[in-house]
């Protein structure tokens, strides 16, 4: 179970969370599939079939991110001094549905993608992505001793 959440934590920063990503999805997904070939070793029939997986499903993910942010500006036009509890609610639960859709899709996209790869390719995912946290936590611990000694410096 463990290692599902960091595949998925891996596959999301992967292929969902950057905005450049949007913008040039077919480029963006040859690179990042590429970069994944790398780090585990993926075979070209390994990287054909996920970016199959990828551009069947990004395309939905795509358009319910549109409509949860269309849902979202409707909700926060909502806020006003003489408001309508029923529509912020109803608002509020239609962009709960949409983004639930997004959160499966999104999960039914890793899991297929993580179909694909061998056990050694897991493992080797899984050992890169600890290491990877072991950096950003260390990345944050720096950054947080860096700003308490400033912190200490103007207190002086």
């Amino acid at each position: 179970m463990k290692f599902l959440k960091i595949i998925g934590s891996a596959l999301v920063a992967l292929s969902l969370s950057t905005t450049a990503f949007a913008q040039q999805q077919a480029g963006g997904q040859r690179d990042q599939v590429s970069q994944l070939a790398q780090m585990v070793g993926l075979s070209d029939d390994q990287q054909t079939e996920i970016r199959s997986i990828m551009e069947e499903m990004q395309g939905e993910i795509s358009e319910l991110r549109q409509t949860a942010q269309s849902l979202q500006s409707e909700l926060q036009g909502e806020i006003k001094q003489d408001y309508d509890e029923g529509a912020i609610r109803e608002k509020a639960d239609e962009l709960g549905e949409v983004t639930g859709e997004i959160a499966g899709l999104s999960a039914l996209m890793q899991a297929k993608v993580d179909a694909v790869f061998t056990d050694e390719q897991r493992d080797e995912l899984d050992r890169r992505m600890k290491q990877m946290q072991q950096q950003m936590q260390q990345q944050r611990q720096m950054m947080q001793q860096q700003g308490q000694g400033q912190g200490q410096g103007m207190g002086q």
